[in-house]
């Protein structure tokens, strides 16, 4: 049953191209009309969503301009006997990464007092990278009120070398080592889990607190801030930083939908329930959203996820050539797709958990199946294979009023869609960091030409690795991917450059 689940997702991606090709031959009226209706509801689903994206923007810009200790101080919460548990999986990032990220937690507008941070180095990263660690444990071991410098050893039977297991070593070792030494109570915990570039805004601890004790039910919730990809946005070439973008405001999108709002990449969760759970998963890829799922089976779909509309920054995937950069965003975008691996674990638990109410049931499994559809077929169907009825069709289709009409009303509708793509260009300037010295007004319309790259960028980053991951899936066995660490580069010359500016 399992591998069954497993096929599904890359069947039905599969099944629906082909049928676009045999039915485009065959039946070139009945697909050119289906391509028409299909066109119209990806519009007016563009237009759903960015009023989605536009809330998430505006109710964020107000959240970046609180002062959240200030509220909690202001509050009744009893939020001083929280501590803040921070770990930071790491793998070859450079020291200066590493140094950016943690002056960032330096720099948060929160008492250090409550911060117990954990830096994890993966054991098979190499000398260097525990050097890079040791520099940022004497540098920064004093600030908080415990630092942890651990290393996740190399070749654990059952484990897949990467992030989860990584962060799960850490956990453990941060409970033996410190929470249960200091006998700390688990439900006065908050967890919460960085990549190594993960760079926090000030208020970010401020908000976490807050939200915690403001929602429903803290102990069966996780947190997830917006991730924007800005660190090295100014060193990525246009085509890296379309799809940092967009897959920014994706999530923005999200956050206005928490009824399907589950975790991703740096997000927070309560210790107590990330003990009773088991921790992570050590031997999967997609431990950030999987937790999510981990968490609504053991408690029997009693667990949301809180959007917190507050944003941490990470890098856009760049590396010190243009292909080799292109190579990195695939190979990214194709381990996120890799998520996928969460529709069969997802649906067999919910054969097996009698508990959970059917209408929770239905709901996610049909939302999780389409959203991976959607993510491999619909920019493949919009943008390429429109045509097929007026290339397949043959001659007598082709005299036909709506083989005419296709392509034109199709055109149209992509043209009305345009809007959206106008919108995504001004709200991406809005959320650029501060500007290098070398940035000039002629920069900013060339930040805004690059999203006529975005219908590219949908097909070659989005449909194609999405599709990849799930033809893997489907096929299992050697073809199942691995853990793929995203290399993290930064020009050191414009680094100085930019750090002397």
């Amino acid at each position: 049953m399992y591998r069954l689940l497993e096929i599904l997702p890359g069947f039905l991606a599969w099944t629906t191209i082909v049928l676009m090709f045999v039915l485009s031959w065959f039946i070139p009226p009945a697909m050119a009309i289906f391509i028409i209706l299909f066109d119209i509801y990806w519009l007016l689903k563009t237009v759903f969503l960015s009023f989605h994206l536009r809330a998430t923007f505006q109710k964020t810009r107000a959240n970046m301009k609180k002062n959240w200790l200030n509220e909690l101080r202001r509050s009744s919460y009893a939020w001083q006997a929280i501590h803040h548990l921070i770990i930071l999986p790491m793998h070859k990032e450079s020291y200066e990464i590493l140094r950016e990220s943690f002056e960032s937690l330096r720099g948060v507008n929160y008492p250090k007092e409550k911060c117990i941070v954990v830096l994890s180095v993966e054991g098979g990263a190499g000398a260097e990278a525990l050097h890079a660690a040791r520099r940022i444990e004497r540098e920064f071991g004093g600030v908080f009120f415990r630092f942890l410098l651990t290393v996740h050893p190399d070749g654990i039977s059952g484990e897949l070398p990467g992030k989860g297991s990584n962060e799960t070593w850490a956990a453990k070792e941060a409970k033996e080592k410190i929470i249960d030494s200091l006998g700390l109570p688990y439900e006065k915990i908050v967890v919460s889990v960085l990549d190594a570039d993960t760079q926090v805004l000030p208020e970010y601890f401020g908000i976490l607190t807050h939200a915690f004790f403001a929602c429903e039910r803290p102990q069966r919730s996780s947190f997830q801030p917006i991730p924007l990809f800005t660190n090295n946005i100014f060193q990525a070439p246009a085509l890296a930083r379309v799809i940092a973008f967009t897959s920014t405001f994706w999530h923005m999108m999200q956050q206005s939908r928490p009824e399907q709002l589950t975790t991703f990449s740096s997000h927070s969760m309560p210790f107590a329930a990330l003990v009773e759970i088991g921790f992570w998963h050590t031997n999967i890829v997609s431990e950030d959203s999987q937790i999510f799922w981990q968490c609504y089976l053991h408690y029997d779909g009693d667990w949301r996820t809180v959007p917190l509309f507050y944003p941490v920054s990470m890098d856009a995937s760049v590396a010190p050539t243009f292909w080799r950069t292109l190579g990195n965003i695939y190979r990214q975008q194709r381990r996120w797709a890799w998520g996928v691996e969460n529709i069969p674990y997802t649906l067999f638990g919910f054969l097996r958990n009698k508990r959970i109410p059917r209408s929770k049931k239905w709901y996610w499994g049909f939302k999780k199946i389409e959203a991976f559809h959607s993510w491999a077929t619909n920019a493949l169907i919009i943008f390429a294979l429109g045509w097929l009825p007026v290339v397949l069709g043959g001659p007598l289709f082709n005299f036909t009023v709506l083989s005419y009409n296709l392509p034109r009303m199709t055109r149209w509708i992509m043209t009305a869609a345009m809007v959206g793509i106008v919108s995504s260009a001004v709200m991406s300037m809005l959320l650029l960091p501060p500007k290098p010295a070398w940035f000039r007004a002629r920069h900013y319309f060339l930040y805004a030409v690059q999203w006529i790259l975005m219908p590219f960028t949908l097909i070659i980053f989005g449909s194609l690795p999405a599709f990849e991951a799930q033809t893997r899936l489907m096929f299992g066995g050697r073809w199942r991917l691995g853990y793929w660490h995203t290399p993290k580069y930064r020009d050191s010359t414009k680094y100085e450059l930019e750090k002397k500016a």
